[in-house]
This record gives C-alpha cells, structure tokens and sequence, in this order.
C-alpha cells in the first residue's frame, strides 16, 4: 500500500510517499480502508520535530474509512462499518491500523469525507465550548482565526450554547466566512488592533474567554482582551509556540486562568468519545452544523498541503485522499 512517511524531519519536502505492507489488526484494533484523511497542524509539528516520533513514521491524525478487517476481542465495530476517528497516528495511507475503542460509526446522511473533515476539529471545538470553558448566555468569547476549520466550528458551537462572539480573521472574506457562521462582531486583524477593538465592543469589561489558536503572534493582546478573571486558553501554535512566561502576568492582568488543553485529555474514555464525537456527527446529519472543506488534494500533493495550512490561506478543512 502507499504511505506519506517522514524519514528525517524537517520541512514539508520531507514527506515522501512509499510503498509499504498492508498492516494486520491485533487484539482489539481495526484495519481501516481509508477513504479520507485530515490535514492538521499536529501533523506539521510531527513532520517538523515539535512532536517526536521515532523515524520513519507515517503522518497524519484523523481519518475515514471502511472496516477491511477486525483483531481479536473487537467489539466496537464489525467489517464493513463506515467509520471515522482522530487521534491515532498514520491516517496518511491506504489502509490503517487502528485501536477500535477510537473507532466511532458514521451515521447516514454523512459522507466520508465529511466525517474525516470533522474528527479532530470537530471534538476539539466541542470539549473547549463545552468542557474547557463551558460557554453560556452570559458569557463573551474571543474566537482567533474563525474562518478556520477549528474556528468556524468552534463560532457555531459557541452560538448553540448562547455566547456572544467575537470573533478575528485575517482578510474581509475570511471576516465574511465568520459572520456567515454566526459571529456577532469580526475583527479584520491584519486592519485592526484586536486588543482595542475587543475593548471597545464590551465598553473597557474585556471577554469572559479567548479561544487562541494562533499561538505567539496574538499571545500578548489575547491576555490584554480578558476581564478580570477571564480564561485564556491556548490550544494551538500556528504562529510559533508561545514562549515562555512568569505566573505573575496573570495576577497583573486581573487574576486570570490559562489552560493549554489537549483533545486527548478531553477524549479520556471511550464514553466521552462518543458524546463529543456523536454530537458532532449528529448535528451535520441534521444540518445544524455547517463545515466546509476548502480543498481535497491527492497524496502525491501533501507538500502543497502543508504549506497552504500553515501559510493560513485556507478558509476551511483541507483533506488528502489516497
């Protein structure tokens, strides 16, 4: 079978496709038939060394596809389910091998490649207006980069659970992208303080949360956007990681929280999987949640891949079919 692996990291011309044996499952694991495989930014920071794996290794996070065959003690899925999952590693092949308790049944109404566009940023969007800073009425949020996948998704979530939205992006058609989503203000910040103006529309209070994907580039403004004990939570570094910082700046800008959440941590079980990841699914199959995909690129494409998602060209899920 093909496989974009990564024989020495570095940049995106170190992903080469070969030709690899077809994996076989083990005790309660899948072998999935892949359809559809997400492009993310925890695969750059695998293919670069932010995060390390022993080469070679196989890219990608997310994906879905058709159960081929199942391993002893399998209880989750049977052959030929339709399926989908994140956050195992490999997703970038033919075929993967795959812990079943990963694995979650995609629901008619729901193609393939809508499930795979939905796994990691879907979840993801839902345990942080959910489970991280669980979002009510009351409540404004900062939404850095909303015209993204993660953050298109995140604007929607947040709008269900009856937030106010701010929300940032970095030309007029992303800002569009945003308001059509349901953001209540957007921020052009390639035009715009964002700091000033997230002051300036809730009078001097601040936000209640800002979710910053964004990482060093907007770090310093994003804490400056928060009221009084507000939650910064900082789940991204497309910019560059965040440096390193002293406690104190959080007391002298009035007393606030950080996280830095994972998808892992908020994924914790296989019952938490299933209820991040079936409302996902549940809510497109009722279209009352809209994702959009800006652009499908075959394998031998996954250079030009990388680099459109980590130049922030994209409005939307970008996803490689092999």
């Amino acid at each position: 079978m093909r496989a974009i692996r990564v024989h020495e990291v570095g940049g995106p011309e170190q992903m080469r496709v070969d030709q690899i044996d077809v994996p076989t499952p083990g005790s309660k694991q899948a072998l999935v038939k892949i359809d559809t495989s997400g492009v993310n930014f925890i695969d750059i920071y695998f293919r670069t060394g932010l995060y390390k794996a022993d080469a070679p290794f196989t890219l990608g996070m997310e994906a879905a596809g058709v159960v081929e065959a199942v391993g002893p003690d399998v209880t989750e899925v049977a052959v030929g389910d339709r399926v989908a999952y994140a956050m195992s590693r490999g997703s970038y092949a033919e075929y993967a091998v795959v812990p079943s308790a990963t694995l979650v049944k995609v629901p008619e109404g729901v193609t393939l490649e809508t499930a795979a566009s939905v796994m990691l940023q879907g979840m993801t969007a839902h345990y942080l207006s959910h489970s991280t800073f669980p979002l009510e009425k009351q409540h404004t949020a900062l939404i850095h980069a909303a015209a993204g996948g993660t953050g298109a998704l995140l604007v929607q979530m947040a709008k269900m659970r009856g937030a106010r939205v701010i929300a940032t992006a970095g030309n007029s058609e992303k800002a569009a992208r945003a308001k059509a989503v349901g953001a209540d203000e957007v921020i052009v910040y390639s035009e715009q303080d964002f700091e000033a103006e997230t002051r300036r529309l809730t009078n001097g209070v601040g936000v209640d949360v800002v979710y910053d994907s964004v990482g060093a580039a907007t770090w310093e403004k994003s804490l400056g956007s928060l009221k009084p004990r507000g939650m910064m939570v900082s789940f991204g570094n497309a910019s560059g990681a965040v440096p390193a910082i002293q406690p104190l700046i959080l007391s002298t800008k009035g007393s606030l929280y950080l996280t830095r959440p994972t998808l892992a941590s908020y994924c914790a079980n296989r019952e938490e999987l299933l209820w991040r990841a079936g409302d996902v699914l549940r809510w497109l199959a009722s279209g009352s949640l809209q994702t959009k995909v800006h652009q499908v690129y075959p394998f031998e494409q996954a250079a030009p891949a990388h680099i459109d998602l980590a130049g922030r060209v994209s409005a939307g899920k970008l996803l490689l079919k092999p």
